[in-house]
């Protein structure tokens, strides 16, 4: 009699789908490993391939607590980096640094902000991955987490009786795949992003450390290609963007905390819609696993926003403008002397309006869209600012989070204006009906109050 081909009885659930997914991975399934390849986001050439299956058998090994393994995302951001990158040029370095050096010398006439300790660097494509993917990944890991949990749960909850014990006991090593699909797909986006940003500070969020300002001497180029700029004023422009960038954040110590915490609390507060992924399991095709990839990476996973959710991203989106709106101002007052200065601004605008194909992935991977939508008006609001009370008056708002333009200060810009004019001029404030009601009722408190003997 033949041996029989289950596994025994008592065999761990965990090991059996370990097996099983080993199974997968040796193709001894159904599932081309280049089909897999595809579902991470990977090229499908042997290379990729390879290196998908080293990932996921990593991911089998060290799945105890079904962690991401994010230096996954960080090995695939930089092989997509890799790709046409070039290093940066003696002459580069030499035309960079000097356009830093006049931006610091120009900026200094404009700005209430100090400068930086920290030199400016020039990255190669490769080294921003480096030096960025430790916050893109703090601020993807709740929706990663979200996804992956919410898949083992609902593929335990569709899989037939007989195999629902096995995938109840490898949930953890269910996550670790999930996680580890999920991290390579960023990892991707974060390569494709080397290739579309200029700078530091390009994507509007502070993902290098205080003090530290940076180009990408090759995207800098690629931006001034077709433009009919000469190439040192398009350098300058943005070395003047970078450092006000980077000056606002090192001014303002609580900015760069108080950003990050703000979209990583609202990355936690997404949630993942059991209903679509459940049509998925119920229709999943072996032989075709992009549709798991397509699912993670076209935002559908992501119900829309709960009211709770719109506010918090209406806050967000009003802190993002009102620092892109200030470095807007910034930069238009400092390169005045720069004759192709609003070509390079219009350019500027209009990246910045359509976002690329790196940040589009983004906002769909995590739901969040890094291009608020009020730049326009932030930089109504800080020009307005600085025509009535000046530089110095204008930079000091960002002293305290309590005293910034709120996003009422976006729709009245006079409003603020005439408050921060009063205040020059020394006047009493004026109190809005709130203020004003609670200043009327301490001061009836105040009367009532029997005299102490």
């Amino acid at each position: 009699m033949a041996d029989d081909p289950r596994p025994d009885e008592g065999q761990n659930p965990e090991d059996e789908f370990r097996d099983m997914l080993r199974d997968i991975l040796s193709g001894k399934s159904s599932i081309d490993p280049s089909q897999l390849a595809g579902a991470a986001g990977l090229p499908n050439d042997p290379a990729s391939v390879a290196a998908l299956m080293n990932q996921l058998q990593g991911a089998l090994r060290g799945s105890e607590d079904g962690a991401i393994n994010w230096d996954i995302t960080l090995k695939q951001g930089r092989d997509r980096a890799l790709a046409g990158q070039l290093n940066v040029t003696t002459e580069q370095r030499t035309q960079l640094d000097a356009a830093f050096n006049i931006a610091a010398l120009w900026l200094d006439d404009v700005i209430a902000v100090a400068e930086l300790t920290a030199p400016p660097r020039l990255m190669t494509r490769t080294e921003w991955v480096a030096a960025t993917t430790p916050i893109w990944t703090q601020l993807a890991e709740p929706v990663a987490r979200s996804i992956s949990d919410s898949l083992t749960r609902v593929l335990t909850e569709q899989a037939p009786e007989e195999l629902q014990s096995m995938i109840a006991g490898a949930s953890q090593m269910m996550r670790s795949v999930g996680g580890t699909l999920f991290a390579m797909q960023l990892g991707q986006v974060i390569g494709q992003l080397s290739s579309e940003v200029v700078s530091g500070g390009d994507v509007g969020i502070p993902l290098l450390s205080e003090q530290q300002a940076a180009l990408l001497p090759q995207n800098v180029a690629e931006f001034g290609d077709g433009l009919d700029v000469p190439a040192d004023q398009v350098q300058i422009y943005l070395a003047v963007r970078e450092l006000a960038h980077a000056r606002l954040f090192r001014h303002s110590r609580w900015l760069r905390l108080h950003l990050i915490s703000s979209i990583t609390d609202f990355a936690r507060g997404i949630s993942i819609d059991s209903s679509k992924l459940e049509e998925l399991a119920e229709g999943f095709d072996p032989a075709n696993p992009e549709e798991l990839r397509d699912a993670m990476t076209n935002g559908s996973l992501i119900p829309p926003k709960t009211d709770a959710q719109l506010a918090a991203l209406a806050r967000l989106e009003t802190m993002l403008a009102l620092v892109e709106g200030w470095v807007d101002v910034v930069t238009l007052e400092a390169t005045s002397r720069l004759p192709k200065a609003d070509a390079i601004a219009e350019t500027v605008r209009r990246r910045r309006a359509s976002g690329g194909p790196a940040e589009s992935a983004f906002a769909t991977l995590v739901g969040l869209d890094l291009r608020p939508r009020r730049m326009r008006d932030a930089a109504a609001m800080w020009q307005a600012v600085t025509d009535a009370v000046g530089n110095d008056a204008r930079d000091a708002l960002w002293a305290h989070p309590d005293i910034l333009p709120s996003s009422a200060d976006l729709d009245d810009p006079q409003s603020l204006v005439a408050r921060l004019q009063s205040a020059a001029a020394g006047d009493e404030p004026v109190l809005d009906e709130v203020d004003q009601a609670l200043e009327d009722l301490l001061n009836d408190e105040g009367t009532d109050r029997p005299h102490e003997q």
